[in-house]
């Protein structure tokens, strides 16, 4: 897919994703008319602007995430800022966060400015060229602002999932509505709003990959070489990922935010299950030649359409595609 077509494709879905909320949106209030609808949708927009003004400070919470300045990490600074010029934007506060598993992700909020983290395991277990192909990938996502776009798009599947059982609950305890119906009009438009809530999470979690796939190609557009470097980089997180949660059976906490993550850690035993088949003793080049001979199946298909990171066997291929 070329750049142009990809942008297009990303514009498209969100364009689609806000067309069908202000539509079904729309449609809600004309059938009921209430007042108390509005009242919901504004206080769930309050809540998930607040909840993305004070997510880095959870986040820090949660991952363990510590600042660190130049002298604390000469070279990963230096690489950053490197980076961050070729990209064209501010240079983001380093953070390093103390968990187990190789990974990186990019967030912040307009309390606390752009931030970027990588694991200290991803320090230990990638080349340096690697961990500067996944902070270009990192910084991407900041430069094409998916922050902000995600946390936006993902408040209005949340409206419609909290207005559909609000609704449902209301026709449970109300005989009839103001108008003087019964609650079978509540408990229809409950249904319908709980139902596109779902296909909304679906446009959501496809517009997350495409704008996966537009991080990667940032990466290998601003480095020398970065499609072969984050190619072997993701590789290598998914084989490490996955020997990490044999480890480490409580895994639910690093999970809850994957889709912040460079690679879903959730779908590493899926993805490195053909890496262990080519043997560990081959060079990086040698895995991702033979990975991407791997054919996706219908049930890798099915599998990405519930995931907010693309399959690794067409992530790499469209990086191949991109050089």
């Amino acid at each position: 897919m070329s750049t142009l077509k990809l942008k297009a494709s990303i514009l498209g879905t969100l364009a689609a994703i806000i067309g069908l909320s202000t539509l079904f949106f729309t449609i809600i209030l004309n059938a009921l008319g209430a007042f108390n609808i509005w009242t919901l949708g504004l206080f769930i927009v309050f809540f998930n602007t607040l909840q993305w003004l004070i997510a880095p400070y959870l986040i820090d919470a949660m991952y363990r995430v510590k600042k660190v300045s130049r002298s604390e990490e000469p070279e990963l600074y230096e690489m950053v800022k490197t980076i961050s010029r070729k990209s064209g934007i501010k240079m983001p506060t380093l953070n390093i966060a103390r968990i187990p598993i190789p990974n990186a992700f990019a967030y912040g909020s307009p309390l606390t400015g752009n931030r970027v983290a990588v694991t200290t395991e991803l320090l230990d277990t990638l080349d340096a060229e690697e961990v500067e192909a996944v902070i270009g990938h990192e910084l991407g996502h900041l430069k094409h602002r998916d922050v902000q776009v995600m946390m936006f798009v993902s408040v209005l599947p949340a409206l419609f999932y909290y207005i559909g059982y609000s609704l449902m609950w209301s026709s449970m305890y109300s005989r009839r509505d103001r108008r003087g119906g019964n609650g079978s009009l509540l408990v229809l438009i409950g249904f319908a709003s709980i139902l596109f809530y779902w296909v909304l999470t679906l446009f959501t979690l496809y517009l997350s990959r495409l704008r996966e796939y537009f991080a990667d190609r940032h990466s290998a557009s601003v480095l020398d070489e970065g499609d072969r470097k984050l190619s072997e980089g993701l590789v290598k997180i998914a084989y490490s990922t996955a020997r990490t949660k044999r480890f480490y059976r409580n895994m639910g906490s690093l999970s809850s935010l994957k889709a912040l993550f460079i690679s879903d850690p959730d779908s590493a035993g899926k993805d490195v299950a053909a890496i262990s088949q080519m043997g560990l003793w081959k060079s990086d080049r040698e895995l991702v030649a033979e990975y991407l001979s791997r054919k996706v199946t219908t049930a890798d298909k099915i599998a990405e359409i519930l995931s907010s990171h693309p399959n690794m066997v067409k992530r790499l291929r469209a990086l191949q595609d991109f050089a």
